[in-house]
This record gives C-alpha cells, structure tokens and sequence, in this order.
C-alpha cells in the first residue's frame, strides 16, 4: 500500500513538471513571437499569400536583387537543422552553419547587439511556434564580384562590430530600452543613418552623433530620428503605432516597419523609444512658421484669383484633404506645410507619393486604411513638376523647384 502511495506521488510530480515545463515553453514561445515582432523578421521573410517566414522577399540593392531565405523549421529548405549557437551566429554575424556569409540586406550589424536572452527566446519561437514550410525562395545570384560572398569576412571586419549592447550612463531604464530597442532588434539604423562608400552604416550605437541623423533609401530621404523637434512624445507614440498622428502619415518603406513590427509594440516599448528619441536631442526647437509667408498663401488660394498651375492643380486636386492651410485634418490628412517628406532635399518621395498614391495600414489602434490617390495618370510630368514645386514653396516651406527630368526618372521606376 505505501509503495503504491509513493509510485502515485512521484507520477503527480512528474505530471506537475511535465506541465510547468510546458507552461514555460509556451511561455518563451510567445516571448519570442513577441520579439520577432520587435526585430520585424516578418516583413522581409513574409510574402502575401505564402506561408509565413518562408522568404521569397526580393530586396533590391546597389549591388543588385537580393532575396530573402526561408527561416522556418523545415529541416531542408529552412533553418530546422541549426543548433541555437548557429541560429545565433546567422542572426548576430551574418554567418551560416557551413560558413557562408550573408549580405547586410540581413541587418545583422545591428542585430550583434541582440541579448542572450532575446536570442533564446527567438530560437525556440523560430524551432517550436512556427510551421515548417518547404517553399524554396529563388537563389540570390549577384554579379561578379559581388558574387564572391567569401569577401564579405573582410566588410564585416571593416564595419561590423561584436561589442553587446551599452547602456547610456545616466539614461533612465526607460531610455535605455529605447536604446537598446533601436540599436539592436528595431535596426532603424539600417535606413535612418547615413551610410559610407562601402554601403556600410557610419554609426552603430547611440554614442556617435551619426546614429540615426539621417540618410537616403531607394532615392528617399529618410529623416533623422535624433530629437523630431516638431513632434512630442506622444506624437512618436501614436505614429508608430498606428503609421499616423496630428502632423503626420506613415509612406515608403515605413509603412512595412509599421504594419509588421512597432504597431504590435507594447506601449511601454513605444514609449521607451519615443523616449529615447527626445533624449538624444540633436536639434534646436523648430522655428516658428512664417506666419506672413503662411498667411499669403492660404489668402490666394482661398481669393483663387491669379493662381500659378501649380496652385491651381493643388486647388483641383490637394485641396479638399488639405486644405488651403495646408494643414490637412489630424490623424487623418496628414499636414504639407513643414512636412519632412515635402521639404527633403531630394523630392523622390513626395514626387513618388503624387504619382503613386499611398495608404496607411490597418493596425490594431487605428483598423481603418486610409488612401490617398495616386494622380500619375490624371497629372503629365510638367503638370506633376508644378503641383510639386508650389508645395515645397507654399506656405512656410522652402525647398527647391522640381524639375520634369526628376519627375520622368520616378514614373519610370514605378513601371518597373
């Protein structure tokens, strides 16, 4: 009788063990479906209509197209036969279990600093939470010599780095998550710091003034992140969120990061890197609109008498969402006057955006999908040069003139 007792104890044990571990794996594994979010795998190994994490993401380059891999646990045309420290080593440093070296398309000098602990928790997503899938992506296949993947050891010892991440010394912990969040799993260096002759990004880490200032991707300029003086923490909360605020829309590139990555964010992450952002500071105040010049303007569109063509295709065609003020409406209608993507040096965004058109995703914060038009077929290119340059000189924004050559060169791309 006591031996059946104790053979019944020791099979509840068992039973309460096999359980807490169980608990604890689902546990990790929604940590790490958490993480994936905040390192954006999805955007770049996702592909509408297949299945998730399977690649097929043709990334174009200087160097020419480079296709994303299949991460799922398919043991052979996925990641299901590494160990964790090669997981690791592919994710952190570019390299795959029989030593082939990746492309920084796969952000991984940002990505070095991810946490023990965060790489864990990724790997057990990646090997237990995910299905396998035998999708086979097409082979990336560049041109000489850049096909010579061998030399890549010698760019990641020119500009990658090992070093972990490094708290900034008399930051908050709220700060320092930011920054941890924005140096590592977030990679927003990838497109918001400037890069080298080498394609390499000039800064890693919060310290050098360089992070974050600022750069080009695809012929956009991408802004600097280093303060956004014209917007306020919660401002940078809402936008990343829900790819819009009172002053602005998410368009471009952002608009993936958005959808797949920071609107599935915690609101203490979002606010950690709102944070972070008003901590590094790097820019004076706004100045104040030029409130005359402002003031001229909405006065001649609103008299419509006299008008340029480029007032009057903003009139016929800009107006009704934007306004005369061109403040647009908030969370809504993005505003023109002050707007980075309208006063960036190089106008391929806003240009591309007039012919275009651009929608804000459906997030969980804001469901519903705005879209603006895109006028690429109602506009010729002298008529789209115009309406251009009157928004970058309208209001108190003054950018240059854009010319037909520039506006011929994007609708070009976009056939492509």
């Amino acid at each position: 009788m006591n031996f059946k007792r104790v053979l019944l104890a020791h099979v509840v044990l068992l039973a309460g063990a096999f359980a807490a571990s169980a608990q604890a794996d689902d546990s990790l594994i929604k940590q790490g479906e958490y993480i994936s979010r905040l390192g954006d795998c999805g955007a770049c190994h996702t592909l509408p209509g297949k299945p998730a994490f399977s690649g097929g993401l043709a990334i174009e380059s200087n160097l020419g197209t480079i296709y994303s891999t299949n991460i799922t646990p398919d043991k052979q045309h996925g990641i299901g036969n590494y160990s964790e420290q090669q997981f690791s080593d592919a994710v952190r440093k570019g390299v795959l279990p029989d030593g082939t070296h990746l492309y920084p398309a796969m952000p991984y000098p940002d990505y070095a600093k991810i946490t023990d602990a965060d790489i864990h928790a990724l790997y057990v997503y990646f090997m237990q939470g995910v299905k396998p899938s035998a999708e086979q992506p097409p082979e990336t296949d560049l041109s000489f010599p850049f096909s010579q993947r061998w030399g890549m050891r010698f760019w990641n010892w020119a500009f990658a780095s090992d070093e972990p991440f490094r708290p900034i010394g008399g930051a908050t912990a709220e700060v320092n998550r930011g920054a941890y969040l924005v140096e590592s799993l977030g990679h927003c260096g990838s497109c918001h710091t400037p890069r080298g002759i080498a394609m390499n990004e000039k800064a890693l880490d919060s310290s050098d003034s360089r992070f974050l200032s600022g750069g080009s991707l695809n012929g956009w300029e991408v802004p600097s992140l280093r303060g956004l003086p014209n917007w306020t923490e919660q401002e940078t909360v809402d936008y990343l969120a829900t790819g819009r605020n009172d002053k602005a829309a998410v368009g471009g590139e952002m608009t993936s990061v958005i959808e797949h990555s920071t609107s599935w964010m915690s609101e203490a992450d979002l606010k950690a890197i709102s944070a972070w952002i008003k901590f590094t500071g790097g820019h004076p105040p706004a100045p104040a609109p030029a409130t005359q010049a402002v003031s001229a303007t909405e006065a001649k569109l609103t008299a419509a008498k006299n008008l340029t063509t480029g007032e009057r295709l903003y009139l016929d065609n800009c107006g009704a969402c934007h306004f005369v003020t061109g403040k647009g409406a908030p969370r809504i209608f993005p505003q023109l006057d002050q707007a980075t993507i309208v006063n960036a040096g190089d106008p391929t965004g806003l240009i591309h955006t007039i012919l275009a058109g651009a929608q804000q995703p459906s997030t969980a914060k804001a469901p519903s999908t705005l879209a603006m038009p895109g006028f690429s077929s109602r506009l010729n290119d002298e008529e789209v040069a115009q309406l251009a340059t009157f928004i970058r000189q309208g209001w108190s924004n003054k950018a240059d003139a854009v010319n037909v050559e520039q506006v011929k060169e994007v609708r070009e791309s976009l056939k492509k």
